[in-house]
């Protein structure tokens, strides 16, 4: 008995120190939430980091998947030189941002498996993950949920070549997709198979229309997306399926209620010629009916009676 307590006492140790975890694995977070948490850990990650250089940013646990880098500069080398590679951004010479800041900080983010989660695009499929760049006054590295700048590329866009980009099912178009701040949804063209361009910060993906469900012959009808929606050609046809087996069932009843009632009639027509016949019928069970024979009998005579 103290061996299975001390079982016991293990396994729920062990679970105490386990579900924290399970239970942190889905941050119940906005994309805005998630924006302003990235940031702080990227501020954190500037310790040991000189400007110029970027660094790659841990996350916790519960986030894995996710990929975060971060990058200080200074506005005017920024504006003046650009920056060639950060991660998959190429950022041009010109780029500005507003308000005018002496130093700022670019986060770079890879949603990864997480994309879907935080930028849903319904009726179309993820060809790449989603990529953000954002960018935060660096002049107090210990801030936290600092407000976005507003990053403007005025001579030539940035670039985003994307990694690892899957191919298109169906033969589709893909496209380049440009989420804002504000939640607004834009799509674009592609440069050379697997590149983007963009004039301002925000999260950027390649995305691949859905193909719309199989379905025999023409016509049809589309949903607002152009997209055959089959569901709904069944409807009509359905509820006159449904309208003409009703009337069938009242059709039926009627007959069924019609046939009753002549057969009733006929049933008291008949007990009514059976009254004025010579024999009368009795009943047998629920519906049979037998002819018997009145009551009056000719009365027995003794032999002896003759003899007299």
């Amino acid at each position: 008995m103290r061996l299975l307590g001390s079982l016991w006492m293990d396994l729920f140790t062990i679970l105490q120190a386990v579900l924290p975890v399970l239970g942190s694995q889905l941050p119940e977070l906005s994309a805005p939430a998630l924006d302003g948490l990235l940031q702080n850990y990227a501020f954190k990650a500037f310790a040991t980091t000189r400007t110029g250089i970027p660094c790659n940013v841990h996350v916790p646990v519960n986030f894995s998947g996710i990929a975060v880098s971060a990058l200080r500069l200074r506005s005017g080398s920024l504006r003046a030189r650009g920056f060639s590679s950060f991660r998959e951004f190429t950022i041009p010479i010109g780029v500005a941002e507003q308000p005018y800041v002496k130093r700022l900080v670019f986060v770079y983010q890879n949603l990864g498996n997480w994309s879907s989660f935080y930028y849903p695009l319904p009726g179309y499929t993820y060809l790449a993950p989603v990529l953000g760049l954002l960018a935060y006054d660096a002049a107090y590295l210990a801030a936290e949920n600092l407000p976005q700048l507003d990053i403007r590329a005025s001579e030539e866009p940035i670039i985003i070549k994307f990694r690892d980009l899957k191919f298109s099912p169906n033969g589709l178009l893909p496209k380049c997709v440009y989420f804002d701040s504000h939640g607004s949804v834009e799509f674009n063209n592609l440069l050379g198979g697997n590149m983007c361009s963009a004039t301002k910060q925000g999260h950027f993906s390649i995305a691949a229309e859905e193909p719309p469900e199989s379905g025999g012959g023409g016509g049809g009808g589309q949903s607002e997306h152009g997209e055959h929606n089959y569901g709904e050609l069944w409807v009509i046809p359905g509820a006159v399926f449904a309208l003409l087996v009703l009337l069938g069932m009242l059709v039926l009843c009627l007959k069924m209620c019609r046939d009753r009632k002549r057969i009733h009639k006929m049933e008291q027509a008949q007990q009514g010629s059976e009254g004025r016949s010579e024999l009368e019928r009795v009943g047998v069970g629920n519906s049979i009916r037998m002819p018997m024979a009145l009551g009056t009998r000719t009365r027995p005579v003794l032999e002896n009676e003759y003899l007299l």
